[in-house]
């Protein structure tokens, strides 16, 4: 029995697809993908992971999960918008088949309305969350820490922002957390990201999810539900994820 159980195991499979990861190494954003397919593999799954660059055609029909992070400055946020608008009609399809995405930063302004540059010009979204974003003169950086309600439970999220960019969600958006120590969305509503369906976006580089473990498998859950329907998570010890997040805490000045 103890081999047919491990062979079992064995056959299940995660597929994970990385847009535009060649564009995307500032802060450490590649680690979020890192941390998803190792938190995976150390349950027993197999992780396949696709990188998807400008111009290629995007693999959704056997994804389970996203992750996009989005370039530094207007010139790579251009030309990853052209791009995006060219996946738009998949990417929509895999938010309404709830199948998870990790927007990130630029990430996060594309897969919203539209970013307004400093000269005035209005760079696409794909449309998919009701925000827009303005960029603005004042740069918001530096460690943040938020509030989040996950499956149910309040959590403290940490991690580090750097944009000047002003997000603002609309009547439909609900965001991901409330700020409690740093800018979030704009600097001014005390929220930050949102979610929408399995769609998160956020602000919060550093990675993000090595010092949120917590996050990384509110987001694996929800890529298991889908294709692996009442499957339970084994736990891990996050011995050094956590040390990391307390941190992080300490260096804010907060308790939780």
């Amino acid at each position: 029995m103890k081999k047919t159980r491990n062979r079992n195991l064995h056959r299940l499979k995660l597929n994970f697809l990385h847009l535009y990861p060649n564009m995307t190494s500032y802060y450490g954003d590649r680690g979020n993908m890192i941390a998803l397919a190792m938190r995976a593999r150390w349950r027993g799954f197999s992780v396949d992971v696709t990188n998807t660059f400008v111009g290629d055609k995007l693999k959704i029909n056997n994804a389970d999960c996203i992750v996009i992070e989005g370039g530094q400055g207007s010139a790579q946020r251009k030309i990853i918008s052209k791009d995006l608008l060219q996946k738009r009609s998949e990417i929509h399809y895999c938010a309404e088949k709830r199948i998870p995405i990790l927007a990130i930063c630029a990430g996060f302004q594309l897969l919203g309305k539209y970013c307004l540059t400093p000269e005035g010009e209005r760079v696409q979204g794909i449309g998919l969350l009701d925000v827009w974003t303005i960029t603005g003169k004042k740069r918001m950086v530096g460690p943040i820490a938020l509030e989040a309600r996950l499956g149910g439970f309040y959590k403290t999220i940490v991690g580090f922002e750097n944009h000047t960019g002003k997000t603002f969600l609309g009547a439909e958006a609900l965001p991901f957390g409330k700020v409690l120590k740093g800018y979030g969305n704009n600097g001014q509503d005390g929220k930050e990201g949102v979610i929408y369906k399995n769609v998160l976006g956020t602000y919060l580089h550093g990675p993000l999810l090595p010092k949120n473990p917590w996050l990384a498998d509110y987001i694996l859950k929800k890529a298991i539900d889908n294709k692996y329907p009442g499957m339970r998570l084994k736990l891990l010890n996050n011995k050094f994820e956590t040390a990391a997040h307390h941190k992080m805490l300490k260096k804010l000045a907060l308790k939780r």
